[in-house]
C-alpha cells in the first residue's frame, strides 16, 4: 500500500485525550505519526493525499455485543453481510456473541469464526464463547482452550446463569485467564411471560409486563459475586435508574466490574412501541423516559463503560406477528454512531465520551489492538461529517434483516469512509 496522508481532521481520540486538528500519517497499515495542529505535516515521497475538510476523524468503533446468524441461520445474518452493516456505521471491530447453531462452546467454533471472518469479513470480528456448555448453566466451558483459540470474552447471549455457584465458579475461573464475562441482567422468573416495560402504557396495551425489579435483584446478585469472587464482570445492557446506582456503588467500593446500555435504551422509551409496532420488542424492554435519562447521565458521568448495538437480526418470519408473540432484537450496527451523534447534538454528552464509549472504553475492556489513533496503532478509523443530514431508509439497510426501530428516522451526522488497516472499506457515496 502507498502512504495515506490525511490532512485537515478534527481528530477526536480519548487515547490521547485529544480533540482538535490533525493530520495523520498512515504507513503499512499503522499509524506512523500524528500532527496535532492546523499545519499540514509533510508528505513522503508517493503518498497519497486524503482532505478531510475539518470533518471528524475518530478511531473505528468497537462494538462488544453482536449477535448473529452464522452458523445455523445464514439467512438473518451472515458474517459477511454484518461486516458490509457494521462497515458503513464505522464499526471496525465487533465481539460476535454465542448463540448461534450450535453454541459456541467448543475450540473448534470459535476457529470456524475466525477463519470464516478472515475469509468472508471487512471488519475485525472476534468471537465470544459460552460460559457453559449448551448455554445449559452446569457445566463450564473450557475458558483456557477457548482464549488460546481466539475468544477474546466470555458470555451466554441472551441466556442467564440461574445457579449462583455456577457463576461463582466461573467468575473464578475466568479470572485465573483474565478473561470478561459479559452477562444478561435479567430474572427469568419475573420477567416471565412479559413482553414490554410493566407500568401504565403496558397496561393501556393490554399488554404483559416486564417489571424493573427483575433487572436489579439479577444485578444485584450478580455483582455480590463478582466481588466474592473477585472476577471481571460486564452487565452487558441495563435499562434501569436502580441498575446504574448499583454499578456506582459497586465500582466505588473496587469490585471489577462494569457496565453496556443498548444504543437503543439511550435513544427510545416504551412510548416508541406506539400501536404495538414489533420492531421495537428488544430485551430488556424499552423503559419509562425517566429511566432513559437516568442512562444517558450514567453514560455522561462514567458509570456506564460502553454503548453497544445490540445488533439482533430477527425475519419478518419471527417479528410479522402480534407483539406478544414477536421475537425480541433489533439490529443497529449500521445506526449505532448516528443515533448516538444523537445525545451530541443535543448536548447530553460529550463527544469525547461518546467516542470512548464507542471505541476506546471497549477495546480496553477486551485487550484488543484497537480504539485509539496513537502512532503505532493500527489504522482502523471512521472520517465523519457530524452535521450531514439523513434518512435511514429501508432500501439503505445492508443487514439482512430489517428489523430496525430507527426505520424513516432522520440523523444529524454519517459515516463517510472508513478504514480497517489503512484500507478503504466503505465510502459514502451521495
Amino acid at each position: 500500500m502507498k502512504p495515506l496522508l490525511i490532512t485537515r481532521a478534527r481528530l477526536v481520540d480519548p487515547s490521547q485525550d485529544y480533540d482538535g486538528p490533525a493530520s495523520l500519517l498512515i504507513e503499512d497499515g499503522r499509524i506512523a505519526a500524528v500532527e496535532k495542529s492546523a499545519s499540514k505535516m509533510a508528505a513522503p515521497e508517493g503518498a497519497e493525499t486524503l482532505n478531510a475538510r475539518e470533518n471528524l476523524v475518530i478511531p473505528g468503533l468497537v462494538d462488544m455485543r453482536v449477535h448473529l446468524g452464522e452458523p445455523g441461520s445464514e439467512y438473518r445474518e451472515t458474517i459477511a453481510s454484518a461486516s458490509a452493516a457494521a462497515a458503513s456505521g464505522g464499526v471496525t471491530s465487533f465481539v460476535m456473541m454465542p448463540d448461534t447453531s450450535p453454541v459456541i462452546d467448543e475450540v473448534s467454533l470459535v476457529d470456524y469464526v475466525r477463519r470464516a471472518a478472515r475469509d468472508n469479513a471487512k471488519v475485525h470480528v472476534y468471537p465470544c464463547a459460552a460460559v457453559t456448555r449448551g448455554f445449559e448453566g452446569r457445566e463450564l466451558t473450557e475458558f483456557g482452550l477457548l482464549k488460546e483459540a481466539g475468544a477474546v470474552m466470555l458470555s451466554e447471549g441472551k441466556h442467564s446463569i440461574r445457579s449462583a455457584l455456577t457463576l461463582r465458579r466461573a467468575l473464578t475461573y475466568a479470572r485465573d485467564f483474565g478473561l470478561l464475562i459479559a452477562k444478561e441482567t435479567q430474572d427469568r422468573d419475573l420477567a416471565s411471560n412479559g413482553v414490554m416495560n410493566e407500568g401504565l402504557t403496558a397496561s393501556h396495551l393490554g399488554l404483559a409486563g416486564i417489571p424493573r425489579e427483575a433487572e436489579i435483584i439479577a444485578l444485584e446478585r450478580d455483582l455480590r459475586i463478582a466481588q466474592l469472587a473477585r472476577g471481571r464482570y460486564l452487565a452487558a445492557k441495563i435499562s434501569t435508574s436502580d441498575a446504574a446506582d448499583a454499578i456506582a456503588r459497586y465500582k466505588q467500593a473496587g469490585a471489577d466490574v462494569s457496565a453496556g446500555v443498548s444504543i437503543n435504551h439511550l435513544s427510545l422509551n416504551e412510548n416508541d412501541i406506539g400501536r404495538y409496532r414489533t420492531f421495537f420488542r428488544l430485551s430488556p424492554p424499552l423503559r419509562a423516559e425517566e429511566d432513559r435519562q437516568a442512562m444517558i447521565a450514567a453514560l455522561r458521568d462514567g458509570i456506564i463503560d460502553v454503548i453497544v448495538s445490540s445488533h439482533d437480526p430477527q425475519d419478518v418470519d419471527t417479528k410479522r406477528h402480534p407483539f406478544a408473540e414477536a421475537a425480541d432484537g433489533a439490529i443497529g450496527l449500521e445506526t449505532l454512531l448516528a443515533a448516538a451523534l444523537r445525545l451530541h447534538h443535543n448536548g447530553e454528552v460529550p463527544m469525547m465520551r461518546l467516542i470512548d464509549a464507542l471505541s476506546t472504553k471497549p477495546a480496553r475492556l477486551l485487550g484488543l489492538e484497537a480504539g485509539s489513533l496513537k502512532a503505532g496503532q493500527p489504522a482502523d478509523l471512521a472520517l465523519v461529517d457530524c452535521d450531514a443530514p439523513w434518512i435511514y431508509g429501508e432500501e439503505a439497510i445492508r443487514s439482512l434483516s430489517k428489523n430496525t426501530p430507527f426505520e424513516g428516522a432522520r440523523f444529524s451526522g454519517r459515516v463517510l469512509q472508513t478504514l480497517v488497516g489503512g484500507r478503504t472499506i466503505f465510502t459514502h457515496s451521495a
